[in-house]
């Protein structure tokens, strides 16, 4: 029976979807889903304070990276003595949890014993459905493995089956930052095709790109979500300002029609793990709500009408 050590929310949850939250001794700064694994030893910390605007976080973020420093420490001392079997992590992307490094520093220093550790890059949504597989073969349950994907692309098939018939879809722009501008890029794409609109910037399996607000404007899309990094529904809107203050923000189409929605970009969109499901669930209520109804508003996401 393995000791596991997630490093990652997204990864803590296709842990505990695959049936192994029993096994999880330690998990990140920033896993708190699903409930249960809350009360588990915290073995990472951020280097800066996560407090402030989305333009501040941007500014302490690279104020550390041009030191040539990671922005997350692992606390190797509490490692050591939770003795893991497997530690997962990530190499995606070193803003948004522990990068390898970090991981495999620590992990010099351990004493007590000699953990695998387990890499994730998830860009896209075949990467996402490899991971679980990476992670089930480690924890030699490669049948529960497949048994979730199964069941994810099953549920996924339903809502784009759903929409296949239709004969006009939205345009829609997602922003997933708002000091600088970005706009969503790796698995947003597709999902944003599974649930029947029409993307507006972002490539698939590439990091989410800066965004000329001039593009935007030009674009002018039907439908704006913002699901910033990081950020609740409740931060995003405090946020909203610095988009509603540009010139032009007006004029779009999606504020005059009062198609602007907010989501919860920290417990969804941004996480690669099972609740990928909710977060194309979330899109396909928001853009042909006429067909689709999971119950998902108020809670994962709202309408910011025109502002």
């Amino acid at each position: 029976m393995s000791r596991i050590v997630s490093l990652l929310a997204s990864s803590t949850e296709i842990v505990c979807a695959l049936g192994q939250a029993k096994n999880l001794v330690g998990i990140s700064h920033e896993c708190d889903y699903p409930a249960e694994i809350t009360h588990l030893p915290v073995c990472t910390e951020t280097k800066f304070i996560t407090d402030g605007t989305s333009y501040q976080i941007d500014q302490r973020i690279k104020a550390i990276l041009q030191e040539g420093l990671s922005v997350y420490r692992v606390l190797a001392d509490r490692l050591d003595k939770l003795r893991p079997d497997v530690i997962i992590t990530q190499t995606q992307c070193e803003i948004c949890a522990v990068s390898l490094k970090d991981v495999e520093s620590a992990v010099c220093e351990l004493i007590a014993s000699q953990p695998q550790i387990v890499a994730l890059q998830c860009g896209c949504l075949n990467d996402f459905w490899n991971d679980i597989r990476k992670i089930a073969r480690v924890l030699n349950i490669k049948e529960r493995g497949e048994q979730l994907i199964s069941a994810l692309q099953s549920e996924m098939r339903s809502v784009s089956q759903r929409v296949s018939d239709l004969e006009r879809r939205p345009l829609v722009a997602c922003i997933e930052w708002i000091e600088p501008l970005m706009a969503a890029g790796n698995w947003m794409p597709e999902l944003v095709k599974m649930a029947g609109g029409v993307n507006c910037f972002g490539e698939t399996g590439r990091h989410s790109p800066f965004l000329d607000w001039k593009d935007l404007l030009a674009a002018d899309p039907e439908i704006i979500l913002v699901a910033p990094c990081g950020f609740d529904i409740s931060k995003t809107r405090q946020e909203m300002i610095h988009l509603q203050s540009r010139d032009g923000w007006n004029k779009l189409s999606a504020v005059r029609n009062g198609r602007v929605y907010l989501a919860d970009g920290n417990q969804y969109f941004n996480r690669p793990g099972p609740r990928l499901l909710d977060s194309l669930q979330i899109l396909a209520e928001i853009f042909h709500p006429q067909r689709f109804s999971f119950g998902r508003r108020g809670s994962g996401w709202i309408n910011f009408g025109n502002g």
